[in-house]
C-alpha cells in the first residue's frame, strides 16, 4: 500500500444529504430533510484533502440542492487545485439541471457530469435523460463515454468536457450492497452473500492503495472519512478537523484496515481468531457483506485500535 498519502487517485465526496428526491433505494437516506453541513465545515473539507488528487467526485444528495454552497466547493478547489491536473466531478440526477447552471459548473471547473438517476427508482425513471442530452450537446459536453469512468485505464478524461449516465440496478449499483439507510428501510436490498462488494470502486479495496487495476478512492460521507462509498460502522476520521492524509496513515496500521484494503472483509478478525469460514457463515446469516461488517464492528471495537476511528457509530443524524 501507499506510504505517502498526501496524494490520491480518487476521492468521492457526499458533501450534502438534502436531495429533491427521495428514493426508496437510497443508502445514506438523502431527501428534502437529508442531512447537511455549513458552508465553513464544507470549506474546512477541502482544506483538509490531500494536497494532490487525481480526481474529486462531488455527490449527495443531490449537489444542485445546495447551489450556492457548491459554487463556494468549487471556488476553494480551484484555489486549492487549479491549474494541476486535477480532475472535478459532480454525480446529479439531473433534475434542477438547466442551461445558466451547467454554465456556470463549466466555468467553476467541472469537467466531468454522471447522472445517476437512469432507473426505476428516481422519479424520474429515465424520462429525462433525451432533455439533458440536448442540454449537453447544446454546451459542447461529449456524450461518447457513456458508461460510469470506473476503468483503470479510462476513469479520468482530464480537462475534456463529457458527461454520461447510469441508475441503481440488481447487479450493479444497488447490487449487494446497499443494505443501509432507506434501503434496508424498504427492504430492497439484495441478498447477496456471496457478493464481495469490498472488491469494486466504491467498495473499500485499494482505498490505502498498492493496487494497479482498479484505482485508489477514498470516501468521505458529509465529514465521515471512510474506506468505501456506503461507509463503515465507525467512521475513520473527521475530515472537519483532521487531515485526510493523516487519518489514512493511521488506518493502514490497522490489520483489520488493511484486509479491506486487499478486498478481503472475510478475514477481517484473522488476527482476533475468526476464521475465513466462521465470518462466511455469519454473512450467510446475515445475507450481506455491508452488515457482516456492520456486525463485526459493533462486536470487536474494544479489540480494535480505539485510535483509529472516531469512536461514535454512525446514526441516521450523523450524530
Amino acid at each position: 500500500m501507499n506510504t505517502d498519502f498526501n496524494y490520491c487517485e480518487s476521492l468521492y465526496w457526499v458533501f450534502t444529504q438534502l436531495c429533491n428526491d427521495e428514493c426508496d433505494h437510497c443508502y445514506n437516506l438523502s431527501g428534502p430533510k437529508g442531512e447537511r453541513m455549513s458552508e465553513a465545515e464544507c470549506l474546512q473539507v477541502v482544506d483538509n484533502l490531500p494536497g494532490s488528487i487525481g480526481r474529486i467526485i462531488l455527490s449527495g444528495g443531490e449537489p444542485l440542492a445546495e447551489r450556492k454552497k457548491l459554487y463556494r466547493i468549487l471556488d476553494r478547489i480551484q484555489e486549492r487545485y487549479g491549474g494541476t491536473d486535477t480532475q472535478v466531478m459532480l454525480q446529479t440526477n439531473g433534475g434542477l439541471l438547466n442551461g445558466e447552471r451547467l454554465d456556470t459548473l463549466i466555468e467553476k471547473g467541472v469537467t466531468r457530469f454522471d447522472i445517476s438517476s437512469i432507473d426505476r427508482y428516481h422519479k424520474e425513471q429515465g424520462a429525462h435523460l433525451d432533455k439533458l442530452r440536448r442540454l449537453f450537446e447544446s454546451r459542447g459536453v461529449n456524450g461518447d463515454d457513456k458508461d460510469p469512468l470506473v476503468d483503470k485505464e479510462h476513469y479520468r478524461h482530464r480537462h475534456r468536457l463529457s458527461w454520461g449516465y447510469w441508475g441503481a440496478t440488481e447487479d450493479m449499483w444497488l447490487g449487494g450492497n446497499w443494505a443501509r439507510g432507506r434501503a434496508i428501510e424498504k427492504g430492497i436490498w439484495k441478498r447477496s452473500p456471496e457478493h464481495n462488494f469490498c472488491t469494486i470502486l466504491s467498495g473499500a479495496r485499494n482505498f490505502l492503495g498498492g493496487y494497479d487495476d482498479i484505482p485508489q478512492e477514498v470516501s468521505i460521507q458529509l465529514w465521515k472519512i471512510t474506506p468505501c462509498c456506503p461507509g463503515t460502522k465507525y467512521p475513520l476520521g473527521d475530515a472537519r478537523t483532521e487531515k485526510v492524509s493523516d487519518v489514512l496513515a493511521r488506518a493502514a496500521a490497522s490489520p483489520v484496515l488493511r484486509r479491506l484494503n486487499d478486498g478481503e472483509p472475510w478475514l477481517m478478525g484473522e488476527h482476533l481468531g475468526i476464521s475465513m469460514e466462521e465470518a462466511r457463515a455469519r454473512t450467510h446469516e446475515l445475507q450481506n457483506i455491508c452488515l457482516y461488517c456492520d456486525e463485526f464492528f459493533g462486536r470487536h471495537m474494544q479489540a480494535l485500535n480505539p485510535d483509529t476511528f472516531v469512536a461514535l457509530p454512525l446514526s441516521r443524524n450523523g450524530e
